[in-house]
Formats: C-alpha cells, sequence, structure tokens
C-alpha cells in the first residue's frame, strides 16, 4: 500500500509498465499505427483483448469484489502513460477509467452498473460515457428538459437541425458495446446496438469521435437526479486527471526521441544536439517534464487516496500537463527538421494527439477557472 503524497512509482507499478510497453512495442509500435491509420479503423485487432482481459488492466479501478482487480489510479495512470507515449487507439480512458468511475458512483445501488462493472473489468465490454470529449468535470452535462419532462427541444448547429438525444463529439464510441447516456431524467444504459453511432473526422485520428443518437426510450436508467450528476462528475473528474498521465507519456516520448535523432543526426561533422541553442531547448523541456511528472503523479494519488483536495490538484494537472505535451510535441516536429514534417515519422501523431488533448475533458483555461474558484483567487479586472 502506497502512503498518501507519495509520487515515487512502486515495484508493482514498474512491473505494470514493463508489461504494458512490453505488449505494445511488440503490437502497436509506430509504424502499425501509421499503416492503420491510413483505414477507417484505426484499432490493432486483438490489442484490447491483450492488455484489457490478459494484462487485467481494464478492472484497475474495479474492486476485487465486483470483478476486478482492486487496484487504484496510480496503477492506472502507469497504464495511460504508456498509451501516451505509444499514442496507442484504445478505449483505455473512455472505458477502463471514465466509464467505469461513472459506474462505480453508482455500484451501491446494484443491478445494471453492478454487471456493467464485472463486464468491463473482464475486457469482455466496452462502455462509453456519451458525452463530448470536451466536457470539463465541472461541466453539466445533462439535459435540462422541459417541465413535463420531456427533452429540451433540438439546438440548432452549423449541420442544421440535431435530434434532442444527439451528442457529438464521443470519444471510442465507434468501439462502445454499450454506452451512458445522460437524459433529463437520469443516466441510462444504451446498447450500442440501439443506437445510432456516426463517425466523425477526428483531428487525432488515433481516438476516434462519433456523434451518437440513442434510439427514443432505449436502454435501462441506472440511476437519476443528483445521484446520476454525481456519478458523471466523478467519472470526468478521474478522466481530467489520469488524462494528465497520458499527456506525461506523450511528452516523454517526444523529449526522448529528439534527444535520439539529435545524437545521430550530423550536421559540420558535429551531432546538431551538440549546439546550444539546441541543448538549451530540450534542457527547458525536460525541466517542463520534471514539473509534468510531479503534477500529474499528485492527481493520481489524490485521486487514489480520495483526498479532498483531488479537484484542485486535477486541475492543477490538466492546466499545466496539457501545455508541456504540446509543446514537447511542437519541439520534436521542428528539431527533426523536414523528417518531422513528414506523415511518415510518427511524429505528427503525437502532435495531434497534443492538440486533441489540450480541449479534452476542459480546455487549460477552463481548469485555470477551476482553480481560481477552488482557491477563492478572483479574476483580473
Amino acid at each position: 500500500m502506497t502512503a498518501q503524497g507519495d509520487l515515487l512509482y512502486s515495484e508493482t507499478e514498474d512491473d505494470l509498465r514493463a508489461a504494458v510497453r512490453a505488449l505494445l512495442a511488440d503490437r502497436a509500435g509506430h509504424q502499425t499505427l501509421l499503416d492503420r491509420i491510413e483505414t477507417a479503423d484505426p484499432y490493432v485487432p486483438g490489442l484490447w483483448k491483450s492488455l484489457a482481459g490478459d494484462i487485467g488492466a481494464a478492472g484497475l479501478l474495479v474492486p476485487e469484489e465486483l470483478g476486478g482487480q482492486g487496484a487504484s489510479h496510480r496503477e492506472a495512470a502507469v497504464v495511460l502513460e504508456e498509451l501516451g507515449r505509444a499514442v496507442t487507439p484504445l478505449p483505455y480512458l473512455t472505458s477502463a477509467v471514465v466509464a467505469t468511475e461513472t459506474l462505480l458512483g453508482l455500484a451501491g445501488r446494484g443491478g445494471p452498473a453492478t454487471e456493467l462493472l464485472a463486464g468491463i473489468a473482464s475486457g469482455h465490454t466496452v462502455a462509453v460515457l456519451a458525452v463530448p470529449l470536451s466536457t470539463a468535470p465541472d461541466a453539466e452535462p445533462f439535459p435540462s428538459g422541459t417541465p413535463d419532462g420531456e427533452p429540451s427541444p433540438p439546438a440548432v448547429t452549423g449541420a442544421g437541425p440535431l435530434p434532442a438525444a444527439t451528442v457529438t463529439g464521443v470519444a471510442d464510441a465507434v468501439a462502445a458495446d454499450v454506452l451512458l447516456v445522460p437524459r433529463a431524467d437520469g443516466l441510462y444504459a444504451v446498447p450500442a446496438g440501439e443506437a445510432t453511432v456516426e463517425p466523425q473526422t477526428p483531428l487525432d485520428l488515433t481516438r476516434p469521435l462519433a456523434r451518437v443518437t440513442p434510439e427514443p426510450g432505449s436502454g435501462t436508467r441506472l440511476a437519476e437526479g443528483e445521484a446520476a450528476r454525481a456519478a458523471v462528475r466523478r467519472g470526468l473528474l478521474a478522466g481530467a486527471g489520469l488524462l494528465a498521465s497520458e499527456q506525461l507519456g506523450l511528452a516523454a516520448w517526444c523529449l526522448e526521441e529528439t534527444v535520439r535523432y539529435t545524437r545521430e543526426r550530423h550536421q559540420f561533422n558535429r551531432p546538431v544536439g551538440s549546439f546550444q541553442a539546441l541543448k538549451h531547448r530540450m534542457a527547458q523541456l525536460w525541466l517542463d517534464l520534471v514539473g509534468a511528472r510531479a503534477a500529474a503523479r499528485a492527481a493520481a494519488d489524490a485521486l487514489a487516496t480520495g483526498a479532498p483536495d483531488a479537484p484542485l490538484t486535477v486541475a492543477v494537472a490538466q492546466a499545466y500537463c496539457s501545455k508541456v505535451a504540446v509543446r514537447a510535441a511542437e519541439e520534436c516536429v521542428q528539431l527533426h527538421g523536414g523528417i518531422g514534417m513528414t506523415w511518415e515519422h510518427p511524429a505528427h501523431l503525437a502532435l495531434k494527439r497534443a492538440k486533441s488533448d489540450q480541449i479534452a475533458l476542459g480546455s487549460t483555461g477552463r481548469h485555470q477557472d477551476a482553480i481560481a474558484a477552488l482557491t477563492n483567487l478572483p479574476a483580473p479586472e
């Protein structure tokens, strides 16, 4: 058991990291991903089964009595670090973290939520919370409804009117077996077969987005009122906190790859990495990475221990780590020179994931506003 506030990695976490990294290196290397994003399906066949079922990563947050591993957010954060390093297209953040935490908020009620958790933990079920990827932990994803309980009239978007139940920008919905759908009267579990899932074109081709329209009256109600809202907030908070670990892993790969390349690339009979200007840029990235690791580990530890300041710690981690990931990916592209600008090099995968993650589960500005509110720090006039 790790002591609260200990940000170091335990031996168990190191072993888990080694297992996940070996799996991804063998089955989902960057060249494999570059080949797959040319297709309509970026997911590597069989990889989810190996990670979720064989390694047991999908059930890390699920208690043993519900069929899971009974681990914590610290271990799940290690998995996300490795998925971030490899820019792996898997529904881990959306299913094993966000949806799982949402259902754990309802597990005490028994019934369908408990059954879904068992399926997720075994790796047989992928569940996705049907909200836009950009939804922040303090957002209100439930339709307000009309006084008689009917859904609100459809909103008009640039593409024309959409049905009231339609949600756009849902990450990994194309891989979901079950959709957790917020409605005006509660949270519902809707089988994917009872919803229309239309793929959208994302910036990050390794994290598919979709427009989701559940059939009217479909699904089973899991909770209503404040219980449903609290469960969704719990899921989104855990997702935002552990997204920082994905961003950490991505930034770490970008720095390591840049250092390796600048050691090997020569100009004027010298490694380009020996030039002082480039040394300074990479040294600054390393300092940023150290700060990002501290912030991401603090967020994972706060979630794991149920710390009362978890919302603040998560907001700090997201506000900081999202910027570090984008800057590291930008430097990776630029310091690779011409090859970094090509489709054949994986640097663009990292940059697109970093930019997509920058607005996922709340933008940097949204988290900075949350920090100000939680610390009673007034905004500048």
